[in-house]
Formats: C-alpha cells, structure tokens, sequence
C-alpha cells in the first residue's frame, strides 16, 4: 500500500498561466485548488489534472482577452450547441475587442461592455430578465437606440429590438462618400435619398426624394422621410415591444453629422 503524500500548500500554473495552490488534500483523487488571483476554489478534483495544468478557473478572462464565464445557472452550451444567451454575450464581445471584426466593422472600435457584463452569468441574468420575441423576427441586441451615439453596452443602455427596427438605424457610410447622411453630390446639385422601411414586410426601399441647391436643404428632406419612417415602424410594432423602446423610437431625432 502506497504512503499518501501530502501536497497542501504545492503551487502550479494552469494552461491558462494562472497560479494554482493546493489548499486541502485528501489522496490523490480528491485535492482543492485555489486560484488567489481570483479567490476562487475548484473543490474535489485529481493531483493528475493539478499537475498538467488542465484545471480552469471559471473567472479567468478566456473570451476574447476579458470576458469569464463566471459561475452560476447560465450555460454555455446545450447538446453540444451554444445557446441563445452565450451567442448573444460572445457576439457582443467580438464586437467589442475582436481586432479581427474591427477589421470589417470599424464602427465598433470604440465600443466597450460594462465591467458587470464581463462576467456571463451577471449578463445571462439581465437577458433572462429582459429578452422577449416578435413573431417572424430576429431579435437584436441593441446599445444606442435608447441613448443615440452610445458606445457602451451595458444593463443600463442596452434592450432587445425586432430586426425590422434595428434596420431603421443601418447607415451606408461608404456609399455616401463625404456627403451628410440622407444626401449625395450629382451634377453639382444635392440629391436627397432616404432607404424607407415598409412596417408589414419588414423590407426596404430606396426612395429618391429629389434635388436641392445646398446640402443642407437636402438633409432637411431626408430627415422629415427618415423620422416619419421611425414613427411609422414603432406605431406598428406598439403592443409588440417595451414603452421605453417605443418612447425612444418616438423621440429620436435624425441629425447632420449621424
């Protein structure tokens, strides 16, 4: 019969390169290992695992460089499939601190989740708490509805939207060139265009709504159409949605430099 060997207090580092100590140990099979950087234990688990590194600590940043998983009810995945809460939390992440993304979306360069939202389950409970449907939509995770030109996403700014609405809100930087939005250069005059949104079909047209001496005459036409858009869409989807999205949606006033 084998002498048990005490390892409380043995020291190692983690395949993630976070410090581990042996804090109980009971034989071979069944040690604790605390993690001080974290203040956190994972209880009951073999020296074996200890001694290769592949013991993980739920609060360690392994989601693009910052978010944890954290520990509580909210699951990564189900039947091998992520779920609809973890796609939500990773997506928003990626668009957050993924260089790659950045990339094709430089819009989002700038953007940044809340301190609370780092951790998964604080981010699972506030969508549990939060999320609702529309029949035949998608719905999106939006940051600057409720506070135009937001770059944070927290539980504060942030509030589900159907699709159709979030589509209100694509912009076409690149096609627009160096003109205001709503407007471009033709032939030395400003034509004013405005992509229109049909309520019932969800789908949008692009409307020409004519030609102005100044560029500022043209905004004006795009933003009368644009807001009227806005109000018709929300008007639509009134029993649909939460009083402060329809308020937002009502309230939301189109300017030069958007």
């Amino acid at each position: 019969m084998g002498v048990k060997i005490d390892r409380t207090g043995e020291k190692g580092i983690n395949a993630f390169g976070s410090e581990m100590i042996i804090t109980r140990c009971m034989g071979a099979k069944d040690i604790d290992v605390y993690f001080p950087e974290y203040d956190w234990t994972f209880k009951n688990v073999e020296y074996s695992n200890f001694k290769k590194g592949n013991i993980k600590c739920p609060y360690e940043p392994s989601v693009y460089g910052i978010g944890c998983i954290g520990v509580g009810n909210y699951k990564v995945s189900e039947n091998g499939k992520s779920t609809k809460i973890y796609s939500t939390w990773n997506s928003m992440l990626q668009r957050c601190y993924d260089e790659k993304y950045h990339k094709k979306h430089p819009t989002y360069t700038d953007c940044e989740v809340c301190e609370e939202w780092l951790n998964f389950q604080d981010f699972g409970k506030w969508y549990n708490e939060n999320y609702y449907e529309v029949e035949g939509q998608r719905m999106n995770l939006d940051k600057d509805i409720l506070f135009k030109h937001n770059k944070v996403y927290s539980s504060e700014t942030c509030i589900f939207v159907p699709q159709t609405i979030n589509k209100l809100f694509v912009k076409s930087d690149k096609t627009r060139g160096n003109s205001v939005i709503g407007t471009s250069l033709k032939n030395g005059k400003y034509q004013a265009g405005c992509s229109l949104i049909n309520p019932e079909t969800g789908k949008s047209k692009y409307e020409y709504l004519g030609i102005c001496d100044t560029q500022e005459k043209a905004f004006e036409v795009y933003k009368y159409y644009k807001e009227r858009n806005i109000k018709e869409v929300a008007d639509y989807y009134n029993e649909l949605i939460p009083v402060k999205l329809y308020n937002a949606l009502y309230e939301y006033v189109v300017e030069i430099n958007d």
